[in-house]
């Protein structure tokens, strides 16, 4: 089981952030979107080759303009 985002969610071990982001329907190129597995951050540059483990635990963070 993978948590996203606090919750349990349908993605599996083996599936790229990358993969996960394109689920949640972000842009990829988009500025201000942050990863963090298991607590560490991941890089955009590693996005595609990262593979979230089982039990892992994956942040999404988007920046929103406003005030």
């Amino acid at each position: 089981m993978i948590v996203l985002n606090g919750q349990r969610s349908e993605l599996a071990a083996g599936e790229s952030v990358t993969a996960v982001l394109t689920r949640m329907g972000l842009d990829l190129d988009a500025r201000g979107i942050a990863v963090a597995v298991d607590g560490e951050v991941v890089p955009r540059a590693a996005w595609d080759s990262f593979s979230l483990h089982d039990d892992a635990r994956v942040e999404v963070l988007t920046a929103m303009q406003g005030g």
